[in-house]
């Protein structure tokens, strides 16, 4: 008897600049084919897609869904999906990826929890907002895209209001199991049915199998642990571990780790005063050499020259603003 053939995941890495961690793919080259890819793909990152014409289907872990013109779709860091449209047609998208923790930091409680929208956090995530059932849900990305796009006056401060709006309806929705908060209540036969979908404790088929440890690094990436312990999560062998971790991730594990703090030094770079040694301890580096070392290989240039462009780029970037705003703000 052959041997199924193993399903292929891909993880694809976006980089979101620190000072507004949002990133904008739009226009008319975003058109999905009609041909499923055969493979599954995640994020780094939240990933907020609108479908402005024709339907087809998102693929999670197996469990297919169809989409149709219109429909907002929701998907957390590090769930695996596949997209592709109704045959003979290519549905038009615009996505939108975002790193809620960073851009809503001192817009929300410090207290929050769950800033990714991680499916475990709720009973039975929805994935698909259909404009009809949701139609705040697509005016509020709709709007969000055309912010960014038109990138008038103030944009960003409009764009990250926005956002913020739509991540609470969002939280709002999963909370309730994926019903729309103004026509269910907690405990409705609505909400039952939808929380019915997923048991507590149920592990969905399919899912995606590193989760535990991606979610461990990202939580923990400034702690010493080893790939043992990682593998350990997953319920594998250390060889198995490493072995799969580099299937789907395209890096071994101690190399994800060690760009995971990277990227989260470049954060410290920019928005605070702390010296080079103290963030490299911060993020979990033995040494200030072996930072430095890992932090030339990924970003090409040294901490020290990454800062004095980061604020340079920032000054610049800020002096625009003010000229923009006082021009805007000026009567003719």
């Amino acid at each position: 008897m052959a041997k199924s053939k193993r399903a292929v995941t891909e993880y694809r890495s976006y980089y979101l600049p620190t000072h507004f961690p949002v990133l904008l793919l739009s226009g008319d080259y975003w058109k999905i084919s009609d041909i499923p890819s055969g493979s599954l793909h995640f994020h780094n990152c939240l990933e907020i897609g609108i479908c402005h014409s024709d339907s087809g289907t998102l693929e999670i872990n197996g469990e297919k869904q169809t989409f149709h013109a219109g429909d907002v779709t929701v998907l957390p860091r590090n769930v695996p999906h596949t997209t592709y449209s109704a045959p003979g047609t290519k549905s038009h998208w615009s996505y939108l990826f975002l790193d809620p923790k960073e851009l809503f930091r001192n817009l929300l409680p410090a207290s929050w929890n769950n800033y990714d929208l991680s499916t475990d956090g709720f009973p039975a995530f929805r994935y698909i907002f259909s404009k009809e059932a949701f139609p705040h849900i697509n005016y509020l990305v709709s709007h969000i895209i055309h912010e960014l796009e038109e990138q008038n006056p103030c944009y960003q401060i409009s764009a990250r209001s926005l956002l913020c709006s739509l991540y609470i309806e969002l939280y709002r929705i999963e909370s309730l199991g994926g019903a729309n908060p103004a026509t269910a209540k907690p405990g409705s036969p609505e909400i039952l049915a939808l929380q019915g979908r997923k048991k507590e404790g149920e592990i969905v088929e399919n899912s995606l199998v590193i989760s535990p440890a991606l979610d461990y690094i990202e939580e923990n990436y400034m702690q010493q642990f080893t790939i043992e312990y990682l593998a350990e999560l997953c319920h594998w062998s250390p060889t198995h571990f490493r072995r799969v971790f580099h299937d789907i991730m395209g890096t071994s594990p101690l190399d994800y780790v060690n760009n995971t703090r990277i990227l989260k030094s470049c954060i410290l770079l920019r928005s605070t005063e702390h010296s080079i040694l103290d963030i490299s301890e911060m993020v979990g580096f033995h040494s200030v050499s072996s930072f430095n070392r890992y932090f030339i290989k990924l970003m090409q240039m040294s901490p020290r020259e990454y800062r004095k462009q980061m604020q340079q780029s920032e000054k610049k970037a800020e002096n625009q603003s003010i000229l923009e705003f006082a021009g805007w703000m000026r009567p003719e």
